[in-house]
């Protein structure tokens, strides 16, 4: 397996250089900056400190969409600060899950701005959510240290393959596309607001970690029933 550090449009060239840093630490080189992001040298060499070769292999991506296409599990990070529901996974349970994925498989582990997070949008586009603990009276975390949190669990943990391949995020991406259009046209969804029920939707097929083979059957049966509701004869 592997990890995916996706940063989305950090703001300050030292905290990319810093994550870079710390990436190589424990091991881990696959670095994405998604959307605006400051002029990242000489900066963000200074505080990469022998990790610039990493900074310099570092991937740039218009749109998240881009950046998780080919991931298979996508797990948004999130901050304490007024959360109404718990995330999914802590460093150490995110360790345990990634531990079972197979070499081939990658986790994308998302961060957002430094000053503002990442939208709900951006987190509709990933499957889990992830938080660390953190004091309630100051709950936010610089972004390289928070980085460096992950990348230190998820370096430690004994490696347990999986027998099952995930689908990557672009494949059940378009199942969710497919499925949304037909709620909608079923009637099921409400057109002037379709996010709320839907977001349940997209976190109950999250939660089921969907392998290539079933999300194949599902836009199979998306398939069957846009037919069924045209009205077109066989």
């Amino acid at each position: 397996m592997s990890l995916r550090i996706v940063l989305v449009e950090p703001r300050e060239a030292g905290n990319v250089g810093a994550a870079a840093r710390v990436m190589k630490n424990f091991g881990f080189d696959d670095l994405w900056i998604v959307g605006e992001h400051p002029e990242l040298l000489p900066v963000a060499g200074w505080w990469a400190s022998g990790a610039d070769d990493l900074l310099a292999r570092a991937h740039f991506a218009e749109t998240l969409h881009e950046a998780l296409a080919d991931a298979h599990l996508v797990v948004a990070t999130t901050s304490t600060r007024g959360r109404a529901t718990q995330a999914d996974f802590s460093p150490a349970t995110l360790a345990e899950r990634f531990a079972v994925m197979s070499p081939e498989q990658t986790l994308a582990l998302v961060f957002g701005r430094e000053d503002s997070g990442l939208t709900r949008d951006e987190v509709v586009l990933c499957q889990r959510t992830a938080v660390i603990p953190t004091n309630d009276v100051f709950p936010t975390m610089n972004l390289a240290q928070a980085v460096g949190t992950f990348s230190y669990e998820l370096s430690q943990i004994a490696r347990q393959p999986s027998t099952r391949d995930l689908a990557s995020a672009g494949h059940v991406e378009r199942l969710h596309e497919r499925f949304e259009s037909l709620l909608l046209h079923a009637g099921f969804l409400h057109a002037d607001n379709p996010a709320p029920i839907y977001e349940e939707i997209r976190a109950l097929l999250a939660r089921a970690e969907l392998d290539d083979r079933e999300v194949t059957i599902l836009l199979g049966i998306v398939r069957q029933l846009e037919w069924a509701l045209s009205g077109k004869p066989r």
